[in-house]
């Protein structure tokens, strides 16, 4: 089992002397992912200060590899833990390369000159982060997702043990959010590397972390693997979220249901009612949906977002009862819709569902 290689003990942070968080432990391994998450505000941030002693401590200690990081020197700190964060750097003159080479400071001399070695690592640093195209290029001149993949690279170029990102994914599009953690997560397998940073992002959070600190108030309100932690009740818990809900299978956030009895009936399943019922919601109008079984992939969202939902029970064909009700709240409804084009045995009568619709006049293509 990878050992513990950043730990704190009783550790508080805060500003001004001021403690804002307390009673922080966390135990760190190599190979291991570790994601802050909680609401803007909560303090993930001053946390991550903290752990890199860009804040002093108001209280407990931060260990590296065993030693108090309070008695370790700057050089001999960098040389196990490097840093990736949201702040901007001074880059005038300086190429992509350059930028990545000031990850070797801590094996230079004091006048900072580059060996051949440390330009081998440097450049092998960019290749790790497919950034080698850039290594000519103006630093100010990339893009968000090209500095970030160039910041990383600097990070690597100190072969640290432990590395720290807060928000690395802010401002980066969808390609770039999800190449810059593709590379995170090789890092983390090839190199043994432990990882502890910082997301908005509760999506990317429950697919990418190994361990999960949910930060709220003035403490850690809960930590453990993201299958523990990334429930439907908690994630709302923890954010204060008094609208709408939070999907823990697809880890996605969901708008509230439009108020009022269904105007239409949606006949969904298999995932397809999906889009139906999101466009419903955005057009303002209140539905039904069904006949879902309680595994069924529209179940989820059209408990969110539907007036109502029939339902049946799991891996079962859909029986009289729940039919039965269907066609009384489709009676109600001025439209339906099916965006289903098969039907197997399991949901047979909500074909037969479609061809009452169709005979009555309220079926639309």
């Amino acid at each position: 089992m990878n050992g513990t290689c950043l730990h704190t003990q009783d550790l508080s942070v805060g500003y001004n002397r001021k403690t804002l968080i307390g009673g922080i432990e966390l135990d760190l391994r190599r190979g291991e992912i570790m994601t802050l998450i909680g609401p803007n505000g909560a303090g993930k941030s001053t946390i991550l200060k903290s752990l890199i002693r860009q804040l002093p401590l108001t209280g407990g200690a931060v260990y590296l590899d065993e030693q108090d990081m309070a008695a370790l020197g700057e050089r001999d700190v960098a040389r196990k833990l490097s840093v990736l964060m949201t702040a901007r750097i001074r880059s005038e003159l300086m190429t992509c390369f350059d930028v990545a080479a000031t990850g070797r400071y801590p094996y230079t001399g004091r006048l900072g000159i580059l060996s051949q070695e440390d330009r081998e690592k440097t450049a092998r640093s960019l290749e790790l982060v497919h950034a080698a195209d850039l290594a000519d290029r103006d630093f100010s001149q990339t893009s968000d997702g090209q500095r970030q993949r160039v910041l990383l690279a600097r990070a690597l170029n100190q072969e640290p043990e432990v590395l720290v990102l807060d928000e690395p994914t802010s401002f980066l599009d969808i390609r770039h959010k999800l190449e810059l953690l593709a590379i995170l997560k090789d890092m983390v397998r090839s190199r043994n590397l432990a990882v502890v940073m910082s997301l908005h992002e509760l999506d990317l959070a429950q697919k990418i972390s190994d361990w999960v600190v949910c930060v709220h108030g003035d403490s850690i309100a809960r930590q453990g693997p993201p299958e523990e932690i990334f429930t439907s009740e908690y994630i709302t818990e923890l954010y204060g979220a008094a609208r709408g809900s939070y999907n823990a299978l697809f880890g996605s956030l969901e708008l509230e249901a439009v108020s009022g009895p269904p105007e239409v009936f949606v006949i969904g399943g298999g995932g397809i009612g999906i889009p139906v019922y999101r466009c419903l919601q955005r057009q303002g109008t209140p539905f039904a949906a069904g006949v879902l079984g309680r595994n069924d992939l529209d179940y989820p969202v059209a408990q969110a977002l539907a007036a109502e939902t029939i339902v049946e029970r799991p891996f079962r064909p859909i029986g009289e009862e729940a039919f039965q009700r269907a066609v009384s709240v489709m009676e109600r409804c001025q439209r339906v819709l099916c965006p289903v084009a098969e039907f197997g045995e399991m949901n047979e009568k909500n074909r037969l569902l479609r061809e009452i619709a169709r005979k009555a006049g309220k079926l639309e293509a």
